[in-house]
Formats: C-alpha cells, sequence, structure tokens
C-alpha cells in the first residue's frame, strides 16, 4: 500500500515536499516512481514526473522537471520523496505516486510499468 502526502497550497517560486510511503511486502519493490495529473485531465493522461530505483537510490527525471525536482528515498522508512522548488503555475496537479516490481529505464514513463498506485496528493501554485 502507498500514501502520498504532502500537497498543499504554495505561491509561485514557492517549494513542497512530498512524500510516499509504502507499507506491507516492499522487498519486492524495485522502484518507486511520480506522476502527475493536471486538472481536469483524466488517468489516461496522467504524466511521468519522476522514478528513483530503489536498491540504488538513482533518480530519473522527465525533462520539464528536472533542475526544479529532486526525488529521493529513505530505505530505512520504505519512504520515497519528491523535493519540489522553483514551483510554477503550471506544476498544479495532482501527484501520485507507484511501485514497480520489475523497472526498466526504457519504460518507465509508461503507467503500466507501474504495480501499484497512491491515493495522490494536490499540489495548487498560484501565480
Amino acid at each position: 500500500q502507498l500514501q502520498a502526502s504532502g500537497g498543499g497550497f504554495v505561491q509561485a517560486g514557492g517549494s513542497l515536499r512530498l512524500s510516499c510511503a509504502a507499507s506491507g511486502r516492499t522487498d519486492s519493490v524495485d522502484a518507486m516512481a511520480w506522476f502527475r495529473q493536471f486538472p481536469g485531465k483524466a488517468y489516461k493522461d496522467r504524466l511521468f514526473v519522476s522514478a528513483i530505483k530503489w536498491s540504488s537510490g538513482k533518480p530519473y527525471y522527465a525533462v520539464d522537471v528536472e533542475g526544479r525536482f529532486t526525488s529521493s528515498r529513505d530505505s530505512a522508512k520504505n519512504t520515497m520523496y519528491l523535493q519540489l522548488n522553483s514551483l510554477k503555475p503550471e506544476d498544479t496537479a495532482i501527484y501520485y505516486c507507484a511501485a514497480a516490481r520489475r523497472f526498466d529505464v526504457a519504460v518507465m514513463t509508461w503507467k503500466t510499468t507501474y504495480d501499484q498506485w497512491g491515493q495522490g496528493t494536490e499540489v495548487t501554485v498560484s501565480s
């Protein structure tokens, strides 16, 4: 089970830190990821934001967030984080975390790569 938290309301240029806590069996997790769904958009339009290889902690980012967002994980706490800096109004979305048993960088942006999803946490950035 994945539990996302940390969303909120922030002004442009501000920062937030999202968390995704995994419970239950986590030894089979190969990678975790963040996706976001913009207002008015459906699940099919949910977009990849970042992923992190659980064993190494190596992060991967979508082009539009690289340099502003930082993904990390705490293995001892079974928790993944996403630090969002220099936020823009266009970052407003519901952010979802996901976990994959088998991770392939070539398809890390595909929603079907991920076996488990959290409930989402909403980020609103005002201009």
